[in-house]
C-alpha cells in the first residue's frame, strides 16, 4: 500500500494509480468514512494480465501483453472503455478503471469501474491485424466479462470497427446474441444513436456551465484544444458552431496557432483517423508552447501530464476543462486553484461517455432505441445535474473540483460496500 502524507499535495512525478489513491483518500476522509474504506478502495479488486499471440500481415506471430480492471462491483456490474497505446501500463489501467467507478458515482449509475488495455501501436498494425489482435483479447478476457458482470466499450486507439470485431467473437464464444457485452458499436449492431461524439458532446457541455459560472459567454471566447482526434475534433466543432473561435490545435506532431481564429471545419476535414493535421503544413509550434497562449479556455484533449507544476503559474486560461484522462497534476491542480482558474476534471468532463454507454447497454436490454435528439436530452440532464452537485459542494466546502468530484463519486460506492457487510 502507498503511503500517504494527509499534510502534503503530492509532487508530480507520482504516478497514475497513486495520485488517484491520494484523491480517493482525501474524498473518503472529508466523507467522514474510515481508513479500512479505503484500503478497500485504493485498488482494484481484481485485475488481469494476458499474452495475445498475433499472426502477422508477413507470417511472423508477435505476442501483445494486454490487461483487464475490474475496479469494485459493489453497486453493480463494472464498465469501461479498452484502450490500444504503445504505452499502456498496468498501473494506467488500474488507475482509470477506479477513474470509472468515480465516473459512475458522479452520474448515479449503477455500475462499478472498469477498464482494459493492449500494448500496441495501432499507427503501425494493418486492419487485418488489428482485427486479429482484437478478437485475440476477447478470447484472453471472455470468461470475466459480460452483460451482467463487466461491460468494456471504446477509447484510446479504438472505434467503432474494433468493438464490433470484439463484440462478434464474444458472441461466437458465447454461441448467443450479446449486444449488451458491448458498448460503442456501430449502429448496425446496436449501437446507440451520436455514440461517438457522446463523450465530446458531455465535455462541451461542461465547458458550458463552467463559463456561465465565470460570467463567460462561449460566443466570442477564444478556445485551445490540445489534441484533435475525437474528443478533441467534436469539441473544437461543437465550440466552433457555438460562435466561440478556437485561436489553437495540436496533434501528436505539434501545435497550429492563430490568435484571429482557426478554420475549424477546414481542419477537420483534412485529419487523418488518428486526429493528425499539423503534418500538412510547415509553420508548426512545439505543443508545450501553444499551452501557455492566452485564451479564455483551454481544453486538454491529449496525454496526461500536460499541465505540471513547471508550467501551472504560466496558464494564461480562465477555465480549463480536462477532456484527456489526466492532463493535470495534483500539485498543478492545487497551483491553478490558488490562482482562481476554474478547472474541471477529468471525471466530470468525461463522464459523458460512461453516461452514454449506461444508455446503450438500457437499449440492448430492453430492445428499445430512442433517436438522437432524446439521448442527448438525457445525457445532457446527467451532466448538468451532475456538474451542479460538484460545482456547489466545491464552494460550500471550499475545495477545488476534483477533490469534490471524487467526494461526489465515492460516495455511493462507500455506501454500496457498506451495506454488502464488506467494511
Amino acid at each position: 500500500m502507498v503511503t500517504i502524507d494527509e499534510d502534503t499535495v503530492a509532487a508530480d512525478d507520482l504516478n497514475l494509480l497513486t495520485s488517484t489513491k491520494i484523491v480517493i483518500h482525501d474524498a473518503l476522509k472529508k466523507l467522514g468514512y474510515h481508513q479500512d474504506m479505503f484500503h478497500l478502495l485504493e485498488e482494484p479488486l481484481k485485475s488481469v494480465t494476458v499474452r495475445i499471440p498475433v499472426r502477422m500481415d508477413d507470417g511472423s506471430t508477435k505476442v501483445f501483453k494486454g490487461f483487464r480492471a475490474q475496479h469494485s462491483d459493489a453497486v453493480g456490474p463494472t464498465m469501461g472503455g479498452i484502450r490500444f497505446h504503445p504505452k499502456v501500463t498496468e498501473d494506467e489501467v488500474k488507475a482509470l478503471s477506479m477513474w470509472m467507478s468515480i465516473k459512475c458515482g458522479i452520474c448515479d449509475l449503477p455500475f462499478g469501474g472498469g477498464k482494459g488495455g493492449i500494448i500496441c501501436n495501432p499507427r503501425t498494425m494493418s486492419f487485418g491485424e488489428l482485427e486479429r489482435l482484437s478478437r485475440g483479447y476477447v478470447r484472453a478476457i471472455s470468461q470475466m466479462v459480460g452483460p451482467t458482470k463487466d461491460i468494456p466499450s471504446p477509447e484510446l486507439y479504438t472505434n467503432s470497427q474494433i468493438i464490433a470485431w470484439m463484440y462478434d467473437e464474444y458472441s461466437r464464444l458465447r454461441q448467443n446474441d450479446s449486444p449488451g457485452f458491448i458498448t460503442g458499436k456501430p449502429l448496425a449492431l446496436g449501437g446507440s444513436r451520436g455514440s461517438e461524439k457522446a463523450g465530446a458532446k458531455g465535455i462541451t457541455i461542461c465547458i458550458e456551465e463552467a463559463a456561465k459560472r465565470r460570467g463567460l459567454s462561449l460566443k466570442g471566447a477564444r478556445v485551445i484544444v490540445q489534441g484533435f482526434g475525437n474528443a478533441g475534433g467534436y469539441v473544437s466543432k461543437f465550440l466552433h458552431e457555438a460562435g466561440a473561435i478556437i485561436i489553437g490545435i495540436s496533434d501528436v506532431y505539434g501545435a497550429l496557432y492563430d490568435p484571429d481564429g482557426l478554420d475549424i471545419n477546414y481542419l477537420l476535414d483534412r485529419r487523418d483517423s488518428f486526429g493528425t493535421i499539423t503534418t500538412l503544413f510547415d509553420r508548426v509550434m512545439p505543443n508545450e508552447e501553444l499551452l501557455l497562449k492566452d485564451c479564455d479556455i483551454l481544453v486538454p484533449a491529449a496525454i496526461a501530464n500536460q499541465i505540471t507544476a513547471e508550467n501551472a503559474y504560466n496558464i494564461k486560461a480562465k477555465i480549463v476543462v480536462e477532456a484527456a484522462s489526466g492532463p493535470t497534476t495534483l500539485e498543478a491542480t492545487a497551483i491553478l486553484s490558488e490562482r482562481d482558474i476554474l478547472l474541471i476534471p477529468d471525471v466530470l468532463a468525461g463522464a459523458g461517455s460512461v453516461s452514454v454507454s449506461y444508455l446503450e447497454w438500457v437499449q440492448n436490454n430492453q430492445g428499445l432505441y430512442w433517436e438522437e435528439e432524446e439521448l442527448e436530452s438525457k445525457l445532457r440532464e446527467k451532466i448538468v445535474q451532475s456538474f451542479d452537485r460538484i460545482y456547489e459542494l466545491a464552494q460550500s466546502r471550499n475545495i477545488n473540483m476534483r477533490l469534490a468530484a471524487y467526494m461526489v463519486g465515492v460516495k455511493k460506492l462507500a455506501e454500496a460496500c457498506l451495506f454488502r457487510g464488506w467494511v
